[in-house]
């Protein structure tokens, strides 16, 4: 069975101890974590055990594990990370041609053999951009997937559907690969303008029975509750809990 988890990211605007009170009072036993709550791993660990939480997944800057991974591990394993993930690219480092994902796909996977050598999960988690069609029709997804059967992937599911795919699909074709998903809404187009279009869990336009049941089928292992800009995070993680306890 799969577990919740909830991406301390969403929380970013908030007070770190009272986030992991509140989660710890859902009834969520595992988080997220983002590089920036990496800085001082024993403090963010005696938070993580006075609420009862664990972090089997974490975020890791690419220029952390191309240049200094023996630092990724050293956070990994103070923390209970399991699980490495690559967030992002930013725009300017984004190769803008097939050859250059190609590249980069490449790179990114001998960047993760160490953590992969230390015994760590090592993937990719996704934006809209990479599942955007180059001038030539192909994916940047592809090239990342085709680069090293050992990468794996953490699905955004509502970034997938922000770049006008359909999550089941990619869920499918990932079946066995994929380390986490993260659980997230997209509202109507033109609501919920203060919070950057998203929605809470359920509360949005993703078509969650066909997704829950092509995540189940593919024996995801871990469902991540994450909205990038709640106004008001304790709203957003109990309306998502409750509607993904209900899926």
């Amino acid at each position: 069975m799969a577990s919740i988890s909830y991406q301390l990211y969403s929380s970013r605007n908030f007070d770190l101890g009272d986030t992991l009170a509140m989660v710890s009072r859902l009834g969520i036993t595992q988080v997220e974590g983002y590089a920036s709550l990496y800085a001082d791993t024993d403090a963010i660990r005696d938070r993580l055990e006075a609420n009862a939480l664990a972090m089997p997944t974490g975020h890791f800057d690419f220029d952390m594990v191309q240049s200094n991974p023996a630092r990724c591990i050293e956070i990994a394993n103070a923390l209970g990370i399991k699980r490495v993930i690559v967030p992002y690219l930013p725009p300017e480092q984004r190769p803008t041609d097939a050859d250059g994902w190609q590249r980069f796909g490449v790179k990114l996977a001998n960047a993760g053999k160490p953590i992969r050598d230390a015994g760590l999960s090592y993937g990719w988690h996704n934006h809209d951009f990479e599942f955007l069609a180059l001038s030539d029709g192909t994916l940047p997804i592809d090239y990342l997937a085709e680069a090293s059967e050992e990468i794996g992937f953490e699905l955004d599911l509502a970034w997938i559907h922000v770049a006008g795919q359909d999550p089941v699909t990619w869920i499918e074709r990932f079946a066995g690969r994929t380390l986490a998903v993260h659980v997230k809404d997209r509202a109507s187009a033109g609501e919920n303008i203060d919070e950057d279009g998203w929605a809470d869990v359920g509360h949005g336009i993703l078509d969650w029975p066909s997704i829950m049941l092509a995540l189940r089928a593919a024996d995801v292992p871990i469902y991540i509750i994450e909205h990038d800009n709640p106004s008001d995070h304790e709203r957003f993680a109990t309306r998502s809990l409750a509607n993904l306890k209900s899926f």
